[in-house]
């Protein structure tokens, strides 16, 4: 809400401490994507995908990838989980 360097400074820093530890693809993707940052967005997002998880089947319905739908790439992947319009 306004206060993206703090936002991707926690990020970084949670990062950090997950290293060894299982993080959820997903919710990486969704918080890079409400800080527009596309590629890793879209970079989550794809291991999220590969890992099989549970989160692609909501893909569709968070308001944060609303600036990726127009993407290719956000297309391709809704038609790979089976959420193609």
């Amino acid at each position: 809400m306004g206060r993206t360097v703090q936002a991707r400074s926690e990020l970084v820093k949670s990062l950090g401490l997950s290293k060894g530890k299982p993080v959820s693809s997903g919710a990486l993707a969704l918080t890079y994507a409400a800080l527009s940052d596309k590629d890793n967005a879209f970079l989550w997002l794809e291991k999220a995908y590969a890992e099989n998880s549970s989160f692609m089947t909501s893909l569709k319905f968070w308001t944060a990838f609303d600036p990726l739908r127009s993407d290719p790439r956000f297309v391709d992947l809704l038609r790979r989980v089976g959420l193609s319009q």
